[in-house]
């Protein structure tokens, strides 16, 4: 019961807020959001999620290689291209980079360490985003108001209690030998999270949002670590944050909802390498049936 329920359960917590926000919002901010994205917006996301892509894949790359396994940069672009691909079309959120950590740790004979190293490096990724919005939550002036403290408090406590469990689980220890590691990382995180914030103000300008900027990244980097849980092909979370968000900010949780539509089709569109990826990767391994997988990513 709980190896399949507890799956069943989030997924249905993410379809019910977005059910919620449906319910109080109508169908028009949804149907808005898809008649508003435009070749601009789109062409922006392909370049956007180009570079957020690399970022991501250098990160993998240093992730592994502290944990003893070799991964080159451009099978790690491929491979997260996939990753990225699977997480926005397939329920759960998480089928891709599943994919990807049991697809490299085929290629080196451990299974287990290609899903540590995975784990890793989504983990360390996540641990600079919520603290890079926790301090732009404290340190920018945010329309959210009175829910600025709350938020970066829960946002920061998040970071600290990700920071322990790693500590916890000895993932220091992967460094002590690779000082350079976690600067480089942290530097490829705020690549990452840099990207993505500049693709929600994009979509929230499409939108028809008119926000400066100073004023949309608080609420762009809120939504962004809500987007991190558990969801259905991305949708769930996303859209009920930047209707509450936007709604506290004075902007209307309709434009919220609008602003998050678009935003969802320019990731899926800036995803779509990872479909050219994962169709070439099964045509190679037609060919040749003993294919392991990430070496021809």
């Amino acid at each position: 019961m709980s190896r399949w329920g507890t799956p069943w359960v989030r997924r249905l917590a993410a379809a019910a807020t977005l059910a919620v926000v449906a319910w109080r919002v109508g169908t028009g901010p949804f149907l808005d959001g898809l008649r508003v994205v435009d070749a601009p917006s789109l062409a922006a996301a392909a370049a956007i999620g180009l570079i957020t892509t690399a970022g991501c894949a250098w990160r993998w790359t240093l992730v592994a290689r502290g944990h003893g396994m070799r991964l080159s940069f451009a099978a790690a672009v491929a491979g997260y291209y996939r990753s990225v691909f699977l997480n926005l079309t397939l329920p759960g959120g998480v089928v891709g980079d599943v994919h990807r950590g049991v697809s490299q740790g085929r290629g080196a004979g451990d299974v287990g360490r290609g899903l540590r190293v995975v784990a890793w490096e989504r983990g360390l990724g996540q641990c600079v985003q919520l603290a890079l919005t926790a301090a732009v939550l404290l340190v920018l002036p945010s329309p959210l108001d009175a829910a600025v403290p709350l938020a970066a408090a829960a946002v920061a406590a998040a970071a600290v209690l990700a920071l322990v469990v790693w500590l916890r689980r000895g993932g220091h220890r992967v460094w002590v030998r690779r000082p350079w590691a976690l600067p480089a990382i942290t530097l490829a995180s705020v690549l990452v999270v840099a990207g993505n914030a500049a693709m929600f103000m994009v979509a929230a300008r499409t939108a028809g949002v008119s926000a400066a900027p100073s004023r949309m990244l608080p609420l762009a980097l809120l939504v962004l670590a809500a987007a991190a849980l558990p969801n259905v092909a991305g949708w769930g979370p996303r859209e009920g944050a930047t209707a509450w968000a936007f709604g506290a900010a004075g902007l209307g949780a309709a434009a919220g909802v609008t602003t998050a539509v678009v935003f969802g089709v320019m990731a899926l569109v800036a995803s779509l390498p990872g479909a050219v990826v994962l169709v070439s990767s099964w045509a190679r391994r037609q060919r040749r049936p003993g294919y392991a997988g990430m070496a021809d990513a």
